[in-house]
């Protein structure tokens, strides 16, 4: 669902460059608000890896000759909460778009908006939430985890598919109408969420099951662990007794070191089992327009194109175009850089936190 620059007008990318830009800098303030960076950090940057990852890996959806991928909103938004997962997400995508030119430059703001801020900031405590943790469920259950996690992974998808036809529109597409498009996008992403949903609630079990305080995303460091204040704290809540809310002091090492697995492993291996055949958006294009690709012209578009072209030093995730046998070094060197962009996103929001902190203390004394 990464959109090209031709699919925009610069009025429509810009527009939402800005929106997307504003969700992210809201989403750091409350990260620093909310939650101590430091300890966030390792997590948030080994998950965005994994999903980076996933992204790479396309299965095919059967009698239709389209393929998918799991975008990973949900997910994150989970593991991490809305924001930490909005900025994990984000800087999946950007490092997508600066350095294998996945998704459009110009069009950057729109991914950002369709495929990160929706689930995270929209669907997931307005659908996520509330379908877990209803006060008559009896507290987080294997069953209402699998339900939330498809559900919301089905409706994020949708929105996201229409907030693209949507976009198209606004920018004065000719060649893919408002209802033709949408009558295409809509059906594929469908199924594509389905699939997304059931990869995204199999995880979440695996996690509460293996380690439910990760799923209570307000950590603070104690002696060298990470302590959690409580399932009914974080964002899978589930009405928990005063029991369950009592600190855990188990290290997170051996899920960060699954997950970096998971990642290396999906990136090197699975990723050259990716289905060839176009995806979602790029099956809906043809459909309509009769290519997978359209054309756009004037300074706009040459000055993003020939940005994103000096920016991206593995295009298409490969040496050459069309992958081949560089794909396993884009996507482990891919999920290192969004490792490391993540994991320093949070330590800088947690350091100008401390210093706000101290600042603070020395004008009280």
């Amino acid at each position: 669902m990464h959109m090209a620059d031709a699919l925009l007008s610069p009025g429509v990318g810009g527009g939402l460059y800005a929106a997307s830009a504003a969700a992210v800098l809201y989403s750091a303030k409350r990260v620093q608000r909310d939650e101590p960076g430091e300890g966030k950090a390792p997590l948030m940057a080994v998950s965005g890896a994994m999903v980076f990852a996933a992204q790479m890996v396309n299965f095919t959806i059967p009698g239709t000759g389209s393929s998918g991928h799991i975008a990973g909103g949900i997910m994150l938004a989970a593991l991490l909460g809305p924001f930490a997962g909005l900025l994990a997400l984000a800087a999946v995508l950007v490092i997508q778009c600066l350095c294998f030119a996945d998704g459009g430059l110009l069009a950057l703001g729109c991914n950002i908006f369709n495929i990160a801020v929706i689930p995270c900031l929209f669907v997931y405590p307005l659908l996520f939430k509330p379908i877990l943790s209803a006060p008559a469920a009896g507290g987080v259950t294997a069953k209402r985890i699998w339900a939330a996690s498809v559900v919301s992974a089905i409706v994020a998808l949708q929105l996201g598919s229409l907030g693209v036809v949507v976009e198209t529109a606004a920018s004065g597409i000719i060649e893919l109408p408002f209802a033709a498009f949408a009558l295409l996008m809509q059906p594929i992403h469908l199924a594509i969420g389905v699939v997304e949903g059931l990869v995204t609630a199999a995880i979440l079990a695996f996690v509460h099951a293996a380690r439910p305080e990760l799923l209570a995303p307000r950590a603070v460091i104690m002696n060298g662990h990470e302590a959690y204040a409580g399932i009914q704290e974080g964002p899978l809540a589930g009405g928990a007794s005063p029991a369950r809310s009592r600190p855990s002091t188990k290290s997170i090492r051996p899920v960060i070191i699954a997950f970096a697995a998971i990642a290396a492993a999906t990136a090197a291996g699975l990723s050259l089992l990716a289905s060839a055949n176009p995806d979602g958006l790029e099956w809906s294009i043809a459909g309509v327009a009769g290519t997978t690709e359209l054309e756009a012209g004037g300074p706009v578009f040459e000055f993003f194109a020939a940005a994103r072209e000096r920016l991206s030093f593995m295009p298409d995730y490969g040496f050459a175009e069309g992958g081949g046998a560089g794909t396993p070094i884009a996507g482990l060197v891919g999920a290192a850089l969004v490792f490391a962009l993540a994991g320093a996103a949070t330590l800088v929001i947690g350091a100008y936190k401390n210093k706000r902190k101290r600042k603070s203390e020395s004008e009280r004394e």
